[in-house]
């Protein structure tokens, strides 16, 4: 959108503070490894000490059948719903709280929390629109609302809430029967934003529809909260009941439907050719195109006349979403979990056919596999990836974006965000779709878990995978901010400030720290898998997945979730100090004295052709085999271009070090001979303890490596010293060289000092990185060019 650009205001930052949880305010010790004790709910009957379910476990249950009709012409839904609740808690319930999700774009009826604004940052037409908004006709209609028997029942309209009073209270054990008519304005989702609505494509004249959050659903009534009825502003989203759902959609007859479940009337609305390549993709090793890319185009143009109604069943799902346009491509195939076969879909307009016909079906493939490796196997019959130019997430369905250049090219920054967004979002089916966390209270258990699994995932895609949120060393940058900038991950959603860092990229990387360096792949992995099988279609809060971590594994992690979770502190691990020492038994002087000279070889900054420890013990474990490797289709341009060869120089510097030890007897001489000490003295500059790995680079050339473990800052969280035997002479010490504990300064981390890159060096680095990102023609269009096609 235009900008409008006013003259720049100071701004001022009100301070977030991090949870002081200290246990021994003032000592240097007696903090930080401290059991997080009553910070965690106390366990009961319903949720166990050791993270499980409890024996007296319960969860509520909501089944929907629905009719609704998708008005094209006037842009408008309408409904009529009938819902079963099943009262499975030992409560009786006077009213029951259902979510009024497309208030949200009401002028007179969302939730109206407003952010401050400013006239010193640049601002969109939008938000100034936001400032002065405009009366609307948005919102949900409620037409009618009755019991099973047509009496109308009493209910209240708060906002993005509506409670049902009922006439008599439902008690423990029995179910309840409601009827809703409605009915609401559908937006238009590019420029009100949200996500549902309509997409306006005005070259064909057509709209893609994505109707989600669109019919009355029943809130959450849990063990740990009871009603969760928080306002929906459009940020935190959504705490889901579990249900069987049945629905009927009439829409225009030409329109192809996209849905949650399975369809149970194809016979009725695809054309008999259509019918054929659906059962032709049933057994297919390759995507089939049951709608083709000429027949979208005649739908396109021709715009038929009539309607017709599809059915889709669902069971055992927390939502349901659906999709409806005629400029729809649709390509299937199966993938087998397990032996269970689950039809892998997409759904996409002309627009985006050069990206997500060759990849998007295999990626939503490869993604439900992996995913049941980390987790569980994936249970329900179909998974599909629509292009609707966002991205979000609902059982067995999610939209995407991804579309080419108009002459079918693009560059490598949509490929990979188009493969990052589609597993991403795809993969929101474990998370937090079986394993329904609580999204409108805590983002990060599902963003952040689901974020961690797709950095899995990509990297077993290709080797190469540019992921950007998992690896330690990514998420530095929003480590070292000013304090009062940051907020702990365990903040609810509506207050955070820095969504994306916090909610998806901290706790991801801190889960593929625990897994990569401090409990290590087989014991993670075990536990990971142990939370997913025990919370798979349930309701687990952060303790629970805290306790299945450490129940499963055997490790104490409570300084971990304490540090990552609870607190905003950063990893600044610096080499204060190095003592070297060598047995001299000719001049056994006590205190030691004089020099040797040692020759350190200094690597080059690391910029963007750095990997992460992840990517190189997935090349090294040979029972890993990637998908692009398994599937020689899938490499293309940006595939070769990612695999060249880089050189690196070297240099030397020469330091002075002293060289004598103490006498010893003649049992410890035996045991020094030959050997080199050295005395290492490490200060926790920013606060988070982690492990201590150690690089020592010899003067032969060779490395080694030592790790150990965060409990070393137990008795001192401030400074540890530690003494290292070494076969070999020394010629330089590397803290964290893999760069794996997301420590925000490695200028201290190198002994001798190696300076830091000039901020020349350091923007040139960045530069690199952002791979296919230019402002000219992408590559794949200048390889084109020089080919002369």
């Amino acid at each position: 959108m235009k900008k409008l650009l006013f003259a720049a205001l100071a701004v001022g930052v009100t301070p977030v503070l991090a949870q002081n949880i200290q246990n021994n305010p003032g000592s240097n010790h007696g903090n930080k490894f401290e059991q997080l004790g009553t910070i965690l709910p106390t366990p009961n009957e319903y949720r166990t000490a050791s993270g499980a379910p409890g024996p007296k476990y319960w969860q509520q249950r909501a089944d929907y059948d629905i009719k609704c009709e998708l008005d094209e012409v006037n842009l408008k839904l309408k409904g009529s719903e009938t819902i079963t609740y099943f009262n499975n808690s030992p409560d009786e319930l006077r009213y029951l709280w259902l979510q009024l999700d497309e208030n949200e774009h009401s002028s007179s009826k969302n939730a109206n929390y407003q952010d401050g604004s400013s006239l010193g940052r640049a601002t969109t037409d939008r938000q100034l629109e936001n400032m002065q908004p405009k009366p609307n006709d948005f919102g949900v209609n409620i037409e009618k609302l009755t019991d099973a028997t047509g009496k109308a029942i009493p209910y209240t309209v708060n906002k993005t809430m509506m409670r049902v009073d009922l006439p008599v209270a439902l008690k423990p054990g029995e179910k309840y029967v409601l009827k809703i008519d409605w009915n609401y304005k559908i937006s238009d989702r590019m420029a009100e934003g949200g996500r549902g609505g309509y997409e306006f494509f005005k070259e064909d004249g057509n709209y893609l529809f994505t109707i989600t959050q669109w019919f009355p659903r029943m809130c959450v009534y849990s063990d740990f909260q009871g009603w969760q009825n928080h306002q929906f502003t459009g940020r935190g989203e959504f705490a889901l009941t579990f249900g069987n759902y049945k629905v009927q959609m009439t829409v225009p007859a030409d329109h192809i439907v996209g849905s949650t479940g399975e369809c149970l009337n194809y016979p009725q609305v695809l054309s008999p050719t259509q019918l054929a390549r659906w059962q032709k993709a049933q057994t297919s090793k390759e995507p089939v195109e049951i709608v083709t890319l000429s027949d979208a185009k005649i739908a396109e143009g021709k715009k038929a006349a009539g309607k017709k109604t599809w059915i889709f069943k669902a069971d055992n799902v927390r939502d349901f979403a659906w999709t409806s346009s005629r400029k729809f491509i649709w390509d299937a195939m199966p993938a087998y979990v397990e032996g269970k076969k689950t039809m892998c879909m997409s759904f996409y307009g002309k627009e985006a056919y050069g990206l997500y016909r060759p990849y998007s079906t295999k990626a939503v493939a490869h993604t439900i596999k992996t995913y049941s490796k980390f987790s569980i196997p994936y249970p329900y019959p179909v998974a599909q990836s629509v292009e609707a130019a966002n991205g979000m997430e609902y059982p067995m369905i999610c939209f995407n974006y991804g579309r080419t250049e108009k002459d079918g090219t693009y560059s490598e920054a949509t490929k990979y965000g188009m493969l990052g967004v589609i597993i991403h979002e795809v993969g929101h089916n474990f998370f937090p779709m079986i394993v329904n966390s609580d999204e409108r209270q805590w983002t990060w258990m599902d963003e952040g878990l689901n974020t961690f699994v797709e950095y899995l995932t990509e990297e077993l895609w290709d080797n190469k995978f540019p992921s950007r949120r998992g690896p330690a060393f990514m998420i530095t940058d929003y480590m070292k901010m000013p304090k009062e900038t940051l907020e702990p991950i365990m903040t609810n959603s509506e207050n955070i400030a820095q969504f994306g860092p916090n909610a998806y990229s901290k706790p991801a990387t801190g889960l593929n720290i625990l897994r990569e360096t401090i409990m290590g792949r087989e014991l993670f992995d075990f536990a990971f898998r142990e939370y997913a099988r025990r919370w798979a279609f349930k309701h687990p809060t952060p303790a629970d997945l805290f306790r299945t971590m450490e129940d499963a594994s055997g490790e104490d992690l409570d300084w971990f979730w304490r540090g990552w979770f609870y607190s905003i502190e950063a990893c600044d691990i610096a080499i204060d100090t190095v003592k070297y020492a060598r047995p001299d038994f000719n001049a056994a002087i006590p205190g030691g004295g004089g020099t040797q000279k040692v020759t350190q070889k200094i690597a080059p900054p690391m910029g963007s052709n750095f990997e992460d420890i992840s990517k190189i013990r997935n090349r090294e474990d040979k029972s890993i085999v990637f998908e692009t490797d398994v599937d020689t289709s899938l490499r293309d341009f940006y595939w070769r271009y990612a695999r060249g060869l880089e050189k690196i120089d070297t240099s030397s510097v020469t330091l002075e070090v002293p060289s004598n030890v103490e006498a010893v007897d003649a049992e410890t001489r035996a045991k020094l001979a030959n050997k080199h000490l050295y005395e290492i003295s490490f200060v926790n500059k920013g606060g988070l303890v982690m492990p201590l790995i150690v690089e020592f680079t010899f003067t032969d050339g060779t490395k080694e490596v030592s790790r150990i473990p965060a409990q070393i800052w137990r008795k001192n969280e401030n400074k540890v010293t530690k003494v290292f035997v070494t076969d070999k002479e020394v010629a330089s010490i590397k803290l964290d060289p893999m760069r794996e504990t997301a420590d925000i300064d490695e200028s201290n981390n190198t002994w001798p000092k190696v300076s830091a890159p000039s901020k020349f060096a350091t923007f040139k680095m960045k530069q690199g990185a952002v791979r296919g990102q230019s402002t000219g023609p992408n590559p794949m269009q200048r390889s084109k060019e020089k080919k002369g096609f």
